[in-house]
């Protein structure tokens, strides 16, 4: 039997997700790691690559005891990751500095990029379809201010999944998907742009090698192989960023497919044949894990991590349930959640807005519209409410990119853990009004980092054959019209009141919930 081995280095946890040929997921170890912020640095989120490589290694180590998988059997490794956190190294390949995703610790620095050139923030992202948010430029350059012997030190940078399969391999290189959020790329031809870092003032020999997903980097080394489990020689395949794997892990590999995948963040992908940029600077343009194609992407802050606080913080009874029947607490809160009329009874969820890439931030958290009625705002309405509001971030980020691309998709496949709950996805198509087709394997980044795995030991010829024989259904939810018509109501009076929301937050009367650098 041959098997696939995908590490999916979310912004929560690290997974090891064992596959088999057919996309059938054999097994699955998890670790949740926690990225600190430095007490000097307000903003900061440092990634401790140390620790987080041991949670790696345990992760190996657990799915072939878990599944009983002889390492012999694996054919091919590779790894995905949140997108946009750094990894930067000395000459002798050691990891000097590393930070997770948002990180926004680069204020100062992204005033002083704005401030070099009015239309310079503009001018790079309409080359490398990134700003300031996310990007590396500033995080960079708040290390040459701050840390200048790191800086000095640094002779090489990657991302995240990048770094895990150094680790195995040896091989420092990073792929288009991922490498493409540093804001250093040029789209069109999905490498780097040096001249981007030099007109921010930042050195311009950091940058490794570009391959682009599928390609054999290299093998398990025997360091690896001793710590890990895994078989010295087995081969290394580059892989990509979280949301265009996940993008793969469903079939979305043609023109004009859509993705929305629900994680700790959600992301929403409209493949396109060009990188189209768009005017306002709201939307987000990345490189496709599959050459050739590009993605416009607008993302939800936290819907994920906004469902964990409210478990963790107000369902204790839940839990215990769930613990003593063996279930998910999700799902019994489902259960509970069920016969909520569509508006929760008005509650209005204020948490991420829409996507605004060239200004993002976002009001502070609070819930509107409470009712004292126990039996009209209670647990089971505020948690319906918290899925609402996620699908209704996703409408509003939709209809942007309809404005760009005069195109509204007419199916949306829902993906990621998110996905596993029944009336998470029946809201989805009720908010959006179309069909919302859910796939069989949940752990959909995963499952296209192993397809793409699968491509570079020669398992599959290409990725449309990787998809016809790994990527299957699990169920299609039909919108509910008359609920549709009532959320494009509430879609309305959503967005006005966030407006004040984030009114009150930009004026210091609340705290954001997060903004970017600078803002």
């Amino acid at each position: 039997m041959t098997y696939i081995l995908a590490f999916d280095a979310g912004t929560g946890s690290i997974r090891a997700v064992l596959f088999d040929r057919e996309g059938n997921q054999i097994g699955v170890s998890q670790k949740e790691w926690h990225h600190s912020s430095d007490e000097r640095y307000p903003g900061s989120m440092d990634f401790n690559f140390q620790d987080n490589w041991n949670l790696t290694v345990q992760c190996v180590k657990e799915v072939l005891k878990k599944t009983n998988v002889h390492p012999k059997d694996i054919a091919a490794v590779s790894a995905t990751s949140m997108r946009e956190g750094l990894v930067l190294y000395d000459a002798a390949g050691n990891e000097i500095w590393a930070c997770a995703n948002v990180d926004a610790r680069a204020s100062e620095e992204v005033l002083t990029l704005k401030s070099l050139e009015r239309e310079l923030e503009h001018s790079i992202y309409k080359r490398s379809g990134q700003t300031f948010a996310l990007g590396a430029l500033p995080r960079l350059l708040w290390l040459k201010n701050h840390m200048p012997d790191i800086y000095e030190k640094a002779a090489c940078m990657t991302m995240i999944n990048d770094w895990i399969l150094y680790k195995l391999s040896g091989t420092l290189q990073v792929d288009p998907s991922n490498g493409c959020t540093t804001g250093i790329f040029d789209l069109s031809k999905r490498s780097w742009h040096p001249a981007i870092a030099d007109v921010c003032g930042i050195r311009t020999d950091l940058f490794p090698k570009v391959n682009e997903a599928g390609l054999k980097i290299g093998t398990v080394t025997s360091a690896a192989s001793e710590l890990t489990g895994l078989l010295c020689g087995t081969p290394v395949i580059s892989g990509g960023g979280d949301a265009q794997m996940a993008s793969v892990g469903v079939g979305a590999v043609k023109d004009k497919q859509t993705v929305v995948s629900g994680g700790s963040f959600w992301q929403q992908e409209i493949n396109v044949t060009e990188p189209i940029v768009d005017k306002h600077g709201r939307i987000r343009v990345n490189c496709h894990a599959v050459p050739n194609l590009w993605q416009l992407e607008a993302i939800a802050f936290f819907p994920g991590l906004v469902m964990r606080w409210f478990r963790d913080a107000f369902c204790d009874s839940e839990k215990a349930e769930a613990l003593a029947a063996g279930r998910d607490a999700y799902e019994i809160l489902e259960e509970k959640a069920k016969d909520v009329p569509a508006g929760a009874n008005g509650i209005v969820p204020i948490f991420s807005d829409i996507m605004n890439y060239s200004s993002w931030r976002h009001a502070a958290p609070s819930f509107l519209n409470l009712s004292l009625d126990p039996q009209k705002t209670g647990k089971r309405e505020i948690f319906k409410s918290l899925q609402e509001n996620a699908a209704l971030i996703t409408l509003g980020n939709l209809k942007m990119i309809e404005e760009e691309t005069g195109y509204f998709p007419d199916e949306v496949v829902f993906a990621g853990g998110a996905s596993k709950g029944k009336l998470w996805s029946q809201t989805l198509a009720d908010v959006l009004g179309v069909q919302v087709r859910v796939p069989a394997v949940k752990e959909a980044a995963a499952l296209g980092t192993a397809l793409f795995a699968g491509i570079g030991a020669g398992i599959y010829q290409d990725v449309d054959h990787a998809v016809r024989i790994a990527v299957k259904w699990d169920r299609v939810h039909q919108p509910d019209l008359e609920n549709h018509q009532k959320y494009q109501c509430i879609y309305k009076n959503w967005r006005t009141l966030y407006e004040e929301q984030l009114k009150l937050a930009d004026s210091g009367l609340t705290t954001h919930m997060w903004k970017a650098p600078g803002l």
